[in-house]
């Protein structure tokens, strides 16, 4: 990416250990055979091999998914939401003086870090999902106080977004694992910059089903991640395979038992740019600070099982807690109807994807200015369990 630091950060004294972890991530990464194009049958069901690799793993890399062209829409708006940004935290304009992006926002939309810092780790945020705290390199001299890491909402600031999210082989594999009446999560955008970009502690998604009667290994869905410019181990997430199956998960004696945070039964989602990585929620995953001279920019969406949404009371991670009645579900998916109506303008060779909930209600959805307005804060509604 033009106009990046070109500077890399090493670990200090964990500098060896930490390549020597990274080379022997890759390695085992590499034995799971969980990853290869989106295949379907012949009667349009996900090919049974990928269920297969998904479910004993917890995450699964589809190659290939996204083409030159709309990685560079991708790249296009992400050039755009990097100059809008605020100068700094809690300012309302840009470094041009313009009004920075999110500067009106009700809902939660931009999260800061110390370059190479760890904003969530051993902290009572976000329900303490991330009950320890990885290791802060020191940024190189000139960096900024503070950095944006994760965009939420993301799909109102990028129409490039906004069309992967109506990618119709993604939500044909949301169908696939999820059952054809899917529902929303949330959406974001992971910035990982070289040399600044913050790392996100160990940590399982998830906060309403662990001890239900009916918890499963799918309870809280899946994170699709399409890659921008791809992920190595040094700026990657990295996932423990099969933890999605283990229920909660002490993880700080995971890592007292490894001697640090680098957990030895982790490996690291490896994709190149154009790949998409789908990842169980439940699974135990994390990433740590960006000291490569290698950008990261994750376009993240997720989706869930509608029986684990409906009349659920929310989490409180996402958004203030909340009763997710239908009606309240059916305005949150309108986003998959604009997204879905916003590929078809342009990509308009492509056979658009049927979300059966709309169809079966007749519902249709036409992107364009009015819909743009409409959607503004719409991650107040976010499906967060």
């Amino acid at each position: 990416m033009d106009g990046s630091p070109a500077v890399a950060v090493d670990y200090g004294p964990e500098e060896a250990a930490m390549q020597h972890y990274l080379r022997d991530g890759e390695r085992r990464a590499a034995t799971l055979g969980n990853r290869g194009p989106i295949r379907f049958t012949p009667a349009g069901e996900l090919h049974p091999d990928i269920v297969e690799a998904y479910w004993r793993c917890g995450f699964y890399v589809f190659e290939g998914v996204l083409d030159t062209g709309e990685l560079a829409d991708i790249e296009h708006d992400l050039h755009d939401i990097l100059e809008r940004l605020p100068v700094e935290r809690g300012s309302i304009v840009d470094a041009k003086g313009r009004p920075a992006l999110a500067a009106d926002n009700q809902a939660p939309s931009l999260l800061w870090s110390k370059p190479l810092g760890d904003p969530f780790g051993g902290t009572d945020l976000a329900n303490g999902r991330h009950p320890v705290k990885m290791y802060e390199p020191k940024a190189a001299e000139g960096a900024p106080k503070e950095v944006v890491y994760l965009i939420l909402g993301s799909l109102q600031f990028s129409d490039a977004a906004l069309r992967v999210y109506g990618h119709p082989q993604l939500l044909a594999v949301a169908a696939g694992i999820n059952g054809p009446d899917f529902v929303p999560f949330n959406e974001a955008l992971f910035i990982k910059e070289p040399g600044r970009g913050a790392s996100v502690a160990w940590h399982q998604d998830g906060v309403t089903h662990w001890n239900s009667p009916d918890w499963d290994q799918g309870s809280h869905g899946f994170n699709f991640m399409a890659q921008l410019y791809g992920c190595t181990a040094a700026n990657g997430v990295w996932v423990v395979p099969g933890s999605h199956k283990l229920g909660k998960i002490d993880i700080k004696a995971m890592v007292t038992q490894a001697g640090s945070e680098r957990l030895p039964e982790a490996v690291p989602i490896i994709a190149k740019p154009g790949d998409v990585a789908i990842t169980n929620r439940q699974s135990l995953h994390g990433s740590f600070a960006n000291t490569s001279k290698d950008w990261r920019v994750t376009v993240n969406f997720g989706f869930h099982r509608r029986k684990s949404v409906l009349d659920v009371r929310a989490g409180g991670v996402h958004n203030k807690e909340a009763v997710y009645d239908a009606d309240r579900i059916a305005e949150r998916a309108r986003l998959i109807g604009y997204a879905i109506d916003a590929r078809r303008q342009r990509f308009p060779n492509e056979m658009p994807y049927v979300y059966r909930p709309h169809a079966e209600a007749g519902l249709s959805y036409h992107w364009g200015e009015r819909a743009r307005a409409e959607i503004k804060d719409y991650n107040l509604l976010d499906l967060s369990i």
